[in-house]
Parts: C-alpha cells; sequence; structure tokens
C-alpha cells in the first residue's frame, strides 16, 4: 500500500504555465517525461542544431543542458560526434546509460 497514486501521469510534473516543476528522481518518472519531451519537441527525421535543442528546452526548464544530456543519454536524441546535430531517436528500449551517437 503506497501513497502515491499508481496513475500519477507525466502532466502531474509540470505547472500551470505548461513549465516543468523539476526532473524526477525516479528512473521511471524520467523516462516517461524523457519520452514525452522527445515525442513533443522533436520531429522525426529532422536534424537540430544544439542552440535549437536549448531553446526547445528552455521553454520547459531552466536546467536545458541537464535535460538534453538526460535525453542523448537515455536514447531518445542521437548526437552527432562533434555536437552539432542532434536527431530524435525511436528507443528499442536502450539501457538508460547507454550513449546514442551517429557518426
Amino acid at each position: 500500500m503506497t501513497s502515491h497514486p499508481s496513475s500519477s501521469t507525466v502532466a502531474d510534473l509540470f505547472s500551470a504555465d505548461g513549465r516543468l516543476k523539476a526532473v524526477p528522481r525516479r528512473a521511471a518518472r524520467r523516462e516517461a517525461l524523457l519520452a514525452h519531451l522527445a515525442a513533443t519537441l522533436f520531429e522525426d527525421g529532422r536534424a537540430y542544431g544544439e542552440p535549437e535543442v536549448n531553446e526547445a528546452l528552455k521553454g520547459v526548464h531552466e536546467d536545458f543542458p541537464a535535460l538534453r544530456r538526460h535525453l542523448v543519454t537515455g536514447g531518445f536524441l542521437s548526437r552527432t560526434k562533434d555536437g552539432s546535430a542532434y536527431r530524435r531517436q525511436q528507443r528499442t528500449d536502450a539501457p538508460g546509460d547507454a550513449i546514442t551517437a551517429v557518426a
């Protein structure tokens, strides 16, 4: 018997103004958030420069570098080796600590 509602959603993580209250510490909640951000902020098949990724994430939370890093290490965004381009990834349940990069 837990005090947390089992039907908590990603929407619970955002304040009324659409900003993220905090990046969840629990891995499952963080993964759900990252999947939501990738799906809502980034188009499939489109390359984004780092400034574009930063702008999109700034609209959600002030710690946009941490969100960007979580998206890449979580396999939701891929990044070129030189960091010049990012792309939304379709995850096939990559391990949370896997770094997805393209040449």
